[in-house]
């Protein structure tokens, strides 16, 4: 980053299993139950003056289970959600793509599948991002490989209220 810039620190989330319930492959905003304490952690995370990244896998594109506008039109859902309790995701990133998709435009062993760092490294690159401060959260052993290949610390969400976890977070100086 260019002099001047001041760094700040990101929450990088998973989608699936830390915002909404994974329910296999949500695509609808009928099949979107938010994680208790979603917009509340996110809240939060904004405040503290945290970026929040989106980052998730969605290989139902390439399994050809829904189209990619699908997985676009659903963020742009979450981010009404979110804004309507005065939350904010900075910017979002997906992987449609799985070396074993259905589609051969998607079978692709890319770098933004977690558990590579693709995404990660991507949004590292586009935002002036704090990286001795900044931690993932994530609910797969896949997400935690993807933070440390990215250089970050990875948590794992087990469920309950993730404001809660945030809040822990936020409180040991992450």
């Amino acid at each position: 980053m260019s002099g001047g810039t001041v760094l700040k620190p990101a929450a990088f989330l998973d989608r699936d299993g830390v915002l909404i319930q994974d329910t296999g492959y949500p695509h609808r905003p009928d099949q979107v139950a938010w994680i208790p304490g979603a917009a509340e952690a996110v809240r939060r995370l904004n405040g503290a003056g945290v970026f929040v990244f989106v980052v998730t896998n969605q290989s139902g594109v390439g399994r050809g289970y829904f189209p990619e506008t699908d997985v676009v039109s659903l963020h742009r859902w979450m981010e009404t959600e979110l804004a309507s309790q005065e939350a904010r995701v900075d910017d979002w990133r997906y992987c449609p793509h799985h070396p074993e998709a259905a589609l051969s435009r998607y079978r692709l062993d890319c770098s933004c599948r977690k558990p590579k760092p693709g995404m990660l490294l991507d949004l590292m690159r586009r935002w002036p991002v704090d990286l001795g401060r900044s931690f993932l959260i994530g609910d797969k052993p896949s997400d935690l490989a993807a933070a440390e290949a990215a250089g970050i610390p990875g948590h794992l969400f087990r469920g309950g209220n993730l404001d809660t976890t945030v809040r822990m977070l936020l409180g040991t100086g992450v």
